[in-house]
């Protein structure tokens, strides 16, 4: 396996990283779906699909919100206050759920059945940093390397060549990323401009 690894190199292994998350994440998901279930049927008063979707509402919820800060985050945005709570009361909701349905064998079953909560929000977190570190272009420069955006000398590749600067609200325009970020490629483009 090892060895395997090493011929497949830094996409191999980014791909195998993410198999596995993805897969414990699945694994997690359909284990604290079923424990959601079985509480919304025992104890919420309701058959049909009502207790079915509950479970999706409240990991779908932290899948949401992950990906809307995921999606500020690569706007070059702070991510949004909402998608924060939002985050904050899947995850509590999550776990208060598995908890609740392992709270039936005592506390070594409350502690064991909270573990796919756990497991789930672990997992999709690693999955959307992964995806956040890869940027909208692809794979994650390399961190020595401090580029803003990774299209950024593509994009301004003729006003670097002439020496220029292109203003914030044009680096903002063209990248379509917020001013914190746009400040960070100019100070960027300005050093390639001046070598």
């Amino acid at each position: 396996m090892v060895g395997a690894c090493r011929v497949m190199g830094r996409s191999g292994d980014r791909i195998l990283a993410a198999a596995a998350v993805v897969a414990v994440a699945v694994f997690a998901a359909v284990i604290s779906y079923s424990h959601i279930y079985d509480l919304a049927r025992k104890h919420g008063g309701q058959s049909g699909i009502a207790p079915r979707l509950l479970p999706l509402s409240v990991d779908g919820l932290i899948l949401a919100a992950s990906l809307v800060m995921l999606h500020d985050a690569r706007s070059g945005r702070r991510p949004a206050v909402l998608a924060r709570c939002m985050l904050a009361l899947g995850v509590l909701a999550t776990v208060a759920a598995n908890v609740a349905y392992g709270a039936a064998y005592g506390l070594a079953g409350a502690v064991i059945w909270a573990w796919p909560a756990v497991a789930f929000i672990g997992a999709a977190e690693m999955v959307m940093g992964m995806v956040r570190r890869a940027g909208p272009g692809g794979p994650a420069p390399v961190p020595d390397a401090p580029v803003p955006h990774p299209d950024a000398e593509r994009v301004f590749a003729s006003a670097i060549a002439a020496g220029s600067v292109p203003a914030l609200k044009e680096i903002r325009a063209e990248l379509r990323i917020g001013q914190d970020r746009a400040r960070r490629v100019q100070a960027y483009l300005r050093t390639l401009a001046s070598a």
